[in-house]
């Protein structure tokens, strides 16, 4: 079989040549495409051809599946697959697996780490040290005691819950099916309102359907403390970022952590959290650690020798 790699993975190309050793070895044809690109074309024209693609997070839409006569398996290096047009996929009878897992630990890091720095100001701290002020207006706040509110209990969410646990927070949860893990991580689950009430810090954590698109909008803010930190690090596309704005800059949330946006970095100059108060952003890196990607790697190769193995790992439902 044909198998095309059309993008790089974040780790050294002598990586991708070991990890795909085995699959030349056997008789395949592996392709490594080591420039990223978004055209259409390009992507049609790199698909040709092949009976397996290799993605990350590049958008591989349905009409490059379509255009892609011989595609049998889609292999995504990344969590959500809401990049990949799935009705194509379905319709032309297309596998698709990803690499759930890869990013638990460096997202839930993250995630702390922007509660860390909205808490303890460390943005405008810095700023003052470099500029010959003081720690006047900069005392901060402790995770230790608060309650934070994990909306969404999969792995990342949990694993998230554990890391504020460890700071010694109170914590809830919410989501569609309680997950043992979390309750065992010492997660008490309550309704998504009472859950926005009571949290001193909530953290999304959703993936991004149809159901969820847009669902965390100004009647959720509301429902939050005026003292309260918004993260997500979660799809930009959950969130109404002009009710996130609004609600910042009118002073009823205290502040945000926010790793992903309406669309992929760079972010447009026009994007309302450009200009909200109190607000730490970073350029969708929550997933990417020197450790992530090598997980991902490996994950997507095991990935593409299992499903020609016949026993594909990591399918998705769509």
């Amino acid at each position: 079989m044909k198998i095309s790699l059309l993008e790089p993975l974040g780790v050294p190309e002598s990586v991708i040549r070991q990890l795909s050793s085995e699959l030349t070895k056997a008789g395949h044809t592996f392709v490594y495409y080591d420039k990223k690109t978004t055209d259409q074309k390009e992507l049609a024209q790199r698909s040709k051809d092949s009976d397996i693609v290799m993605i990350a997070n590049n958008p591989y839409p349905d009409e490059v599946v379509e255009a892609a006569e011989k595609l049998k398996m889609l292999a995504v290096a990344f969590t959500g697959i809401d990049h990949v047009g799935l009705a194509a996929c379905k319709k032309k009878g297309v596998t698709v697996c990803n690499c759930a897992g890869y990013s638990n630990e460096t997202v839930a890091e993250l995630a702390v780490g922007l509660a860390i720095g909205v808490l303890r100001h460390i943005l405008p701290a810095d700023s003052a040290a470099r500029t010959g002020k003081t720690s006047a207006g900069l005392t901060g706040r402790e995770i230790c005691g608060r309650t934070v509110g994990i909306v969404g209990t999969g792995r990342i969410g949990t694993r998230t819950a554990r890391l504020f646990g460890a700071f010694g927070a109170n914590l809830l949860g919410y989501a569609r099916h309680e997950s043992e893990e979390a309750k065992a991580a010492g997660v008490r689950f309550v309704g998504l309102e009472e859950l926005l009430k009571s949290s001193d810090i909530v953290s999304l954590h959703l993936p991004l359907t149809d159901e969820t698109r847009k669902c965390f909008g100004k009647n959720k803010f509301d429902l939050m403390k005026p003292g309260a930190i918004f993260l997500n690090c979660a799809r930009g596309a959950i969130v109404d970022n002009d009710a996130l704005a609004d609600a910042l800059n009118n002073g009823e949330i205290a502040g945000a952590g926010v790793d992903v946006f309406d669309t992929e970095p760079p972010i447009p100059e026009n994007d309302p959290l450009l200009h909200a108060k109190n607000i730490l952003l970073t350029p969708h890196i929550a997933f990417a650690s020197e450790e992530s990607m090598l997980r991902r790697a490996k994950i997507e190769f095991e990935n593409v020798r299992a499903y020609l193995a016949g026993n594909p790992e990591n399918i998705c439902k769509f």
